[in-house]
């Protein structure tokens, strides 16, 4: 029994838990669906059914273990939406190995800081995608690939990595070929010793590596087990009612817990087909996708929903397979929503909240959910998950009131990789996550998020730490101090705002500090509004943030958001 006076609420869902590790649900959908339709890759032209897709896993699973990569050791992932990229995925997971997540859009020294976090022992990697040039950059950051024999890598700046593999069809020195992996013959008895090594993983164990702002500070390792994603990705699924027959468009990036757990293995929990419509979203290419393999769920932020709505051929295309699917990271605009549902046929859409620490999600809307519910809400909370909200003294709010909204549940994370303190800071004694979000409950239990303890900054579904650029910006020798602020955007949802201090006499223009970061962070994170001061707003000598977002808004000519 609750309290309907205080905000509480914990999911008590029909279905029960998994108790099995990704590589077992593999197993298990191959053996009792072999024929059915597992991945399909439209850029790339691959197909696979799960009997073919789970032998595609055991070859490269036992290709990893000839290069001599052992249960435990983390394999970084860095590439866009590709089928190698599950492939990697899953291999790593039946060995009780640990994938790593890299942000495609990250460039060379921040690759270098998280794969030294982690301690990786491998890298996957692709050529380049449009100005990303991947092998350029590693080049960069390790010479001694040059001189690597037999792929076998010592690199001063990442001590730990042992092999680079590169997807594509050229070969670079130094570096292994996926494709030739792939095409060996296995040896039965590493075979064997796959399936041995198969049959120790526990559900428990830990399984991948996300980067994630952890209480505003620097990108932190989040680690997530096999029960953690197995369930949440079924539990989304069940949300959605999907089933072997469903087809999910798969647009979001996979390097993030959408793509990942929401989309993958949302699919695998249920049996459903993963459907990759292009390496990073196009809205023409997802629109072809839907249509030709008669997708019935879809997944986006607003942004992609709109680009697709507005796009010049929209009308070319037949989407009446669709029903349902997933909107999430940003708030979606009325007549966004409604245009989705009458137009692309998706009246069950359905919209999520989460984070990467909490696998992600936590709470969702239902199929069935009022369309009032699913704008104005995030919905209400998920199977076998609990939830409170509390004040700064830790005490539990009554409903509809405002504080930090706290998880608890199966999907909470194992921790932040090799950082106790940190994960003590996070989750409390009592194993409640404290999401930094500020939110409320109201008395039939749906949440609305209300802003953020933390700052963190939504463009187009991209997840930015203003702390990350404004540390940068501070390197600039004519920049004395750098706040970063979000700025409402009918597109993206929100973009970046930096507000720049300069150093006395120093002379900076708005082009010379956008100029400073291109080539240095992601291109999402480069500021698209820069403004220059002589002198900040301070209080007890910190900038005013809230000072300086609201002289941006003016200056802009953009009305303030409602608090609401």
């Amino acid at each position: 029994m609750t309290q309907p006076d205080r905000s509480y609420v914990q999911g008590t869902g029909v279905a029960p838990l998994l108790e099995v590790t990704v590589g077992e649900r593999l197993r298990l959908l191959a053996t009792d669906h072999p024929e059915g339709l597992a991945l399909v890759d439209c850029a790339h032209g691959v197909r696979l059914n799960w009997k073919t897709l789970d032998m595609a896993v055991d070859r490269l699973a036992a290709a990893f273990l000839g290069l001599g990569l052992q249960p435990g050791d983390r394999i970084a992932i860095w590439m866009m939406n590709r089928s190698e990229w599950t492939l990697t995925q899953l291999a790593a997971a039946r060995l009780g190995m640990i994938s790593v997540n890299i942000n495609p859009g990250v460039r060379k020294a921040e690759l270098q800081r998280f794969l030294n976090l982690v301690q990786a022992r491998a890298l996957v990697t692709q050529d380049a995608f449009k100005t990303s040039d991947y092998i350029q950059m590693l080049q960069a950051l390790l010479p001694e690939l040059t001189v690597a024999e037999s792929g076998i890598l010592n690199a001063v700046a990442v001590p730990s990595l042992r092999r680079v593999i590169r997807v594509g069809e050229a070969s670079t020195p130094g570096m292994l070929d996926f494709t030739r992996l792939m095409e060996a013959d296995p040896d039965p008895e590493v075979l064997a010793e796959v399936t041995a090594l198969a049959a120790r993983v526990e559900m428990d164990d830990p399984v991948n590596i996300q980067f994630s702002n952890a209480m505003g500070g620097e990108p932190a390792g989040t680690t997530l087990t096999h029960h953690n994603i197995i369930n949440n990705g079924y539990m989304v699924g069940q949300t959605l009612r999907l089933g072997a027959d469903d087809r999910v468009c798969i647009p979001v990036p996979l390097f993030h817990c959408f793509g990942m757990v929401m989309g993958n293995m949302a699919c695998l929990g249920h049996g459903a087909t993963m459907v990759y419509p292009g390496e990073a979203f196009d809205p023409l290419d997802t629109l072809k996708a839907v249509a030709g393999e008669g997708c019935t769920a879809l997944y986006g932020v607003p942004a992609m929903f709109k680009a697709m709505l507005d796009h010049e051929r929209f009308a070319d295309f037949d989407l009446a397979s669709l029903r349902t699917g997933i909107m999430a990271g940003a708030p979606c605009p009325p007549d966004t929503m409604d245009q989705v549902m009458r137009l692309m046929h998706m009246d069950q859409v359905t919209i999520g909240y989460g984070m990467t620490e909490s696998s992600p999600i936590s709470f969702m809307s239902d199929v069935n959910d009022p369309v009032e519910r699913r704008l104005n809400t995030v919905g209400t909370i998920r199977p076998h998950v609990e939830a409170k909200v509390i004040d700064s003294e830790g005490r539990m709010v009554p409903r509809d009131v405002t504080g930090e909204l706290c998880v608890r549940g199966y999907n909470v994370m194992r921790g932040y990789w090799d950082d106790p303190e940190l994960t003590r800071r996070v989750v409390d004694a009592a194993g409640w996550l404290h999401t930094g979000d500020l939110a409320r409950i109201d008395g039939e239990g749906y949440c609305r998020i209300v802003g953020g303890v933390k700052d963190m900054i939504i463009r187009g579904g991209e997840n930015i730490y203003p702390r990350e650029i404004e540390d940068f910006l501070r390197t600039h020798p004519g920049i004395r101090d750098a706040v970063v602020v979000g700025i409402p955007d009918d597109r993206l949802g929100e973009v970046v705002c930096a507000c720049v201090e300069l150093e006395i006499e120093a002379s900076l223009t708005e082009a010379e500090v956008k100029a400073f970061c291109k080539g240095q962070i992601a291109h999402f994170k480069i500021p698209l509004h820069v403004r220059l001061y002589e002198a900040f707003p301070r209080s007890t000598g910190r900038a005013l943030k809230f000072m300086l977002r609201d002289e941006a808004l003016a200056a802009l000519g953009i009305p303030a958001p409602s608090a609401t």
